[in-house]
């Protein structure tokens, strides 16, 4: 699948960085081409585990030890798979590369059984840290699409210290339980049909039922002209097997309807996310031109970002699942953030 980047007229990328840059992305090349042979047959291994905060967190690891961090984080209802070609290309540049599961997905666990299976939006980035902290590593680029670009933005908004650089897809996504009782249009609102479902008994038990033909259903609306075969899909819905899944998922989309309360101990962290924080770490931003997921237009999020700021509209028809749609693209924009 063929990509292009359309570039704005702000770049925080001076003309010989660019030609750095793409110097790195041609040596590069192989290991993408190598990627795309049986594709949907690798996976992410050996995994490794460590506990951090509440939490047994399995993650993947590749790159030499005493590279420059590079944390990637995946959404929902995706896996790490999300980064099946981005993660060699970025170990194979000289990144030590990790990628987690998020709480609720593949081998992560919860340390105790009476720890809430909470999933608003600050606990996520509190796993992160906490996970930072458990590898000793004091900051990182931090990278992510969906519920992974939330968590990215919130990590560099509320702990700018702990983040050299973000990309995120779809751009600034931190929201707040009080922008969640605005209501949308009507064509804005049916995209959010599965946030509704969730917050009934019914969807609760629908998506405990058949998670993976629902996983599926958003893999295709999300994403219209991704061709994913059977196997590559697979690979990912195992993660959604986790038995704090659903209860993970039903909470997130509860919580940001102001249906259910977050625990009290993060409150202070909603408070200060609710005001929508205006990040300056340097960023580059992403956009398939064919994201059939919500998201918002880079125009409204542009000034939330106040630092070497980059949006980049990657074209071809490139849906919500960017990094593994566009995996070139996504890891360019990695190594132009880290490096500057």
């Amino acid at each position: 699948m063929s990509t292009s980047l359309q570039l704005p007229r702000r770049s925080f990328l001076a003309a010989t960085a660019l030609g750095a840059a793409a110097a790195q992305l041609a040596a590069l090349t192989p290991a993408f081409a190598q990627a795309a042979t049986g594709a949907s047959s690798r996976r992410l291994e050996p995994l490794k585990s460590i506990d951090a905060g509440t939490l047994s967190i399995g993650y993947y690891e590749a790159g030499p030890a005493d590279g420059a961090p590079v944390i990637l984080l995946h959404g929902w209802p995706y896996d790490i798979h999300m980064f099946v070609d981005v993660a060699p290309a970025l170990a194979a540049a000289g990144f030590r590369v990790i990628v987690p599961y998020l709480r609720g997905y593949g081998t992560t666990r919860f340390l105790s059984v009476d720890t809430p299976r909470n999933g608003q939006q600050s606990v996520v980035a509190v796993d992160i840290i906490a996970l930072m902290d458990a590898l000793k590593i004091p900051v990182a680029t931090v990278a992510g699409c969906d519920w992974g670009a939330r968590t990215a933005c919130i990590m560099a908004a509320l702990w700018p210290e702990r983040v050299k650089a973000l990309v995120s897809v779809s751009g600034y996504l931190i929201g707040s339980q009080e922008a969640g009782k605005v209501p949308l249009p009507p064509q804005a609102e049916l995209q959010w049909w599965y946030q509704y479902y969730f917050a009934t008994e019914r969807g609760r038990a629908g998506y405990e039922k058949n998670r993976h033909d629902f996983a599926k259903l958003i893999w295709q609306t999300a994403s219209p002209r991704w061709n994913f075969d059977a196997a590559t899909f697979e690979r990912s819905a195992v993660a959604l097997d986790n038995p704090d899944h659903v209860a993970i998922t039903v909470h997130n989309y509860r919580w940001r309807l102001g249906l259910v309360e977050g625990e009290a101990k993060y409150q202070a962290l909603e408070n200060r996310l609710a005001k929508a924080p205006v990040i300056g770490v340097p960023t580059i931003t992403l956009e398939g031109d064919a994201n059939g997921a919500p998201h918002p237009e880079p125009s409204a999020y542009a000034k939330k970002f106040s630092g070497r700021y980059e949006h980049r509209l990657v074209s071809g028809g490139i849906g919500h699942n960017l990094p593994q749609e566009a995996p070139e693209a996504f890891t360019k924009a990695v190594i132009d953030a880290a490096r500057g």
